[in-house]
């Protein structure tokens, strides 16, 4: 239209929200449960990186394929086998939970993605990953990565209590979700307890591990807050709401954005999707799970979570079910907003 401003072109990397994820083991089912979340709500684009055991591959192949093709068109996978370009490989493989590790060589991996969010396999997504990926935005000129504080309330914190090593701020940060500037991270000096000097991420991360190796209890996770224990400029915190885990309501609620705002990203640790300690989480997961792709979803989704929520009121997450419903209602709401609006104007004829 005259008078209109062009914008220019963004280009493909940067069309695209890069997710990646790190499967070994049993988690291959969780995984596509996360990956199927990711796809229901988002808007843009997804690229997602998933890095498996060559066991899985074919599995995760063959299950992404029968997607239809509604979804499959909102996204492109990669396949990687697991690899640690420095250091011991057998060694880091068993670094807290099997590959776990493998998430802190994402930079040096992924050479020519830009920004991405990582998450663990036992994650879901309740509203689109469009939001937190405008976090990105936010980052001020020295920060290159983004995480949620391990705990809301110090004094019964782990790290608080329990860490033998260096963490990040009063309460370490959590790694579960993990929004990342790859390109700043590449090219950064990193401070460090090694020597006086700076030393990129790739230098430092076996030698730290080395260091460290006797007092880290969660692996990689305590890797990262030491780290940022002393870049602690390079990190932006996000807020709870973004990585919401059980100890956010199982001692009673201690997490005000998610009280506000409800959960953006659920983060089911400790197992709780696959036994009866939360059934707010296993509620959330199954239903995300059951859910028939090309069904409605207040129909198939919103509505059998809400009567499942109601066998759940006996525990303390689920006595705060709008915690969990609130950003799941809203991104339903938008879906269906748009979808009409499509809707009517692919009818509509002047």
């Amino acid at each position: 239209k005259p008078g209109e401003q062009k914008h220019p072109k963004e280009p493909s990397s940067l069309q695209c929200m890069h997710l990646a994820v790190v499967a070994c083991g049993d988690r291959l089912e969780e995984t596509l449960i996360m990956l199927k979340s990711a796809v229901l709500f988002s808007n843009r684009r997804l690229c997602f990186h998933i890095f498996a055991e060559d066991s899985l591959k074919p599995e995760f192949e063959k299950k992404l394929k029968e997607w239809p093709s509604s979804y499959t068109k909102k996204f492109e996978s990669s396949i990687y086998p697991i690899t640690f370009s420095v250091g011991n490989a057998q060694e880091w493989k068993k670094l807290f939970k099997p590959c776990a590790a493998q998430r802190l060589f994402l930079p040096v991996i992924l050479k020519d993605v830009d920004s991405l969010l990582y998450v663990d396999t036992d994650v879901l997504f309740l509203r689109p990953i469009d939001d937190i990926w405008l976090l990105l935005r936010e980052f001020n000129s020295t920060q290159l990565a983004a995480m949620a504080p391990e705990h809301e309330i110090p004094k019964i914190g782990w790290y608080s209590r329990f860490a033998r090593h260096p963490y990040y701020g009063t309460t370490g940060v959590n790694s579960g979700v993990m929004l990342m500037n790859l390109t700043r991270i590449r090219s950064t000096q990193f401070k460090n307890s090694l020597i006086p000097g700076g030393l990129t991420w790739e230098e430092m991360l076996y030698p730290l591990y080395q260091k460290y190796k006797n007092y880290i209890t969660w692996g990689d996770q305590d890797l990262l807050n030491i780290i940022f224990y002393f870049n602690p400029e390079c990190l932006y915190v996000f807020p709870c709401q973004w990585n919401y885990r059980p100890d956010h309501c199982m001692y009673g609620s201690n997490c005000r954005g998610a009280e506000e705002e409800g959960v953006s990203i659920l983060h089911g640790n400790r197992g709780v999707y696959h036994d009866d300690k939360q059934p707010t989480f296993k509620a959330l997961y199954e239903v995300i799970r059951d859910f028939p792709f090309e069904d409605n979803l207040f129909q198939s989704l919103y509505y059998p979570l809400q009567s499942k929520f109601l066998d759940t009121v006996h525990t303390l997450c689920g006595r705060i079910p709008q915690v969990f419903l609130k950003q799941i209602e809203k991104t339903m709401k938008k879906v269906y907003e748009n979808r009409v609006i499509v809707y009517l104007g692919a009818n509509h004829r002047y």
